[in-house]
């Protein structure tokens, strides 16, 4: 199951910098090893937030759930998911 996921960030002023520095880091290394599962598909940055758009490739709602719960930034992310299918007049093979 594809779906499309969009996630803007939002860590608070308060929190240390050192901290943040460090959720950033985990939250990188935890995003490759997504990607390098084949999970997360695609990961685009949306330019002049910090945010991005990325498409996923999980089994069920509960597995995306699962992985979302996951990221180190999760706590601080608003998270909109969009549920995708295969468009009947795309040329490619490999969207499905």
């Amino acid at each position: 199951m594809l779906f499309q996921v969009e996630m803007d960030v939002q860590i608070p002023p308060e929190l240390a910098p050192d901290t943040v520095e460090q959720l950033k880091k985990t939250e990188r290394e935890r995003a490759q090893q997504l990607q390098q599962s084949g999970k997360w598909r695609h990961l685009w940055r949306v330019a002049g937030r910090y945010a991005n758009i990325s498409i996923f490739d999980v089994d069920s709602n509960e597995e995306l759930h699962d992985i979302l719960a996951t990221l180190p930034l999760f706590p601080f992310m608003r998270i909109e998911v969009t549920p995708l299918c295969r468009h009947p007049s795309s040329i490619r093979d490999d969207d499905s």
